[in-house]
């Protein structure tokens, strides 16, 4: 990668994330278009971030990864370079931002398969247990095709199959952090889980996991599918942007496992494994009721330890101290 980095022709800038800017740029050899990801050389988070995405990322490979083609090092400055997504993050279509037009629901649902499968993958097929700790609607690039690819592993963490998930510092998203996170600070693969509920969810609602109300507060979003439940109503939590134009049951499914999936205690959360069994439907749903899915996620997060950052629900990227990372959900 290093000849190619000193042959690279950067374009424009794609965007700005916690730890660099991505840049979109061309190898002048082969033409290829590529994604660039610059990591801020004076940030020791960011060549954190740089190593673990190197390793974990370099030698994976699914269809539905964002594929890393290089890296290198070159006076202090961290570059990676991955294949270009011509269609960008899903949050930009789910949230309508520079113009993108709305995602109809066969694209969602093909999504969210395409992402449970990839997640299969890291959690119980490749040699280690790959955790992503970053799942969220603006890591899934869509490429030319329209498919999803996960992308951006540079909080991943790996190990063995046979050992136990490291206690860590908390790094994630508020709105897809699992609530046990606040006080064991272990990432699992029911962690990953939970944040991929919560991915369903913002892609069969198109709403954001956090949202502020009327009274300045914050209402999470997982509460707002589960009070329409209530009320009768499930599919009332559809994204209005689809018009009535969707798979009935797909929606009810994916709504219901996306409740599921983000339920605030892991021992009641599927594998991924399952999940994809679910969508499917090579195995029904459990039978549920919104009573028996009825929670205070918001109070939960609270006796977890994450009160600061719920209640209160920084603009910007936020710490919980000097090494730990939490985005804003967006």
């Amino acid at each position: 990668m290093w000849r190619s980095a000193q042959v690279l022709d950067v374009l424009s800038l794609l965007g700005i994330g916690g730890f660099g800017r991505v840049y979109r740029g061309t190898l002048l050899v082969s033409k290829v278009e590529v994604a660039v990801k610059k990591v801020a050389h004076d940030s020791k988070q960011g060549i954190k971030e740089f190593i673990s995405e190197v390793v974990s990322i370099g030698r994976l490979q699914h269809s539905n990864l964002a594929p890393l083609l290089g890296y290198c090092r070159r006076r202090g400055e961290l570059f990676l370079v991955y294949e270009y997504m011509p269609n960008g993050s899903v949050d930009k279509y789910l949230h309508r931002r520079e113009g993108k037009p709305i995602l109809n629901w066969a694209q969602r649902w093909h999504i969210i398969k395409g992402i449970a499968s990839c997640l299969v993958y890291l959690h119980e097929e490749w040699e280690k247990v790959v955790i992503h700790r970053d799942i969220k609607a603006s890591n899934v690039l869509l490429d030319g095709d329209m498919n999803g690819r996960l992308g951006d592993f540079g909080l991943a963490r790996l190990y063995d199959h046979d050992a136990d998930p490291q206690t860590t510092h908390v790094v994630g998203t508020i709105g897809y952090l699992a609530p046990e996170l606040g006080h064991t600070s272990k990432a699992t693969p029911l962690t990953d889980v939970f944040a991929f509920g919560v991915f369903i969810l913002e892609v069969t609602c198109g709403q954001r996991p956090v949202n502020p109300n009327l009274e300045d507060s914050q209402v999470l979003l997982v509460e707002s599918v589960l009070e329409q439940w209530n009320k009768g109503s499930l599919l009332d939590a559809v994204d209005k942007q689809l018009g009535g134009n969707y798979n009935a049951d797909e929606a009810c499914l994916a709504l219901k496992l996306g409740l599921l999936c983000s339920h605030p205690f892991a021992n009641a959360r599927p594998t991924m494994r399952q999940v994809m069994q679910y969508l499917d439907r090579d195995m029904p749903l459990p039978e549920m009721t919104p009573t028996d899915l009825s929670f205070q996620m918001m109070t939960i997060m609270q006796n977890e330890g994450f009160d600061q950052f719920v209640m209160t629900y920084p603009s910007s990227t936020a710490s919980v101290d000097s090494t730990s990372v939490l985005t804003v959900g967006r």
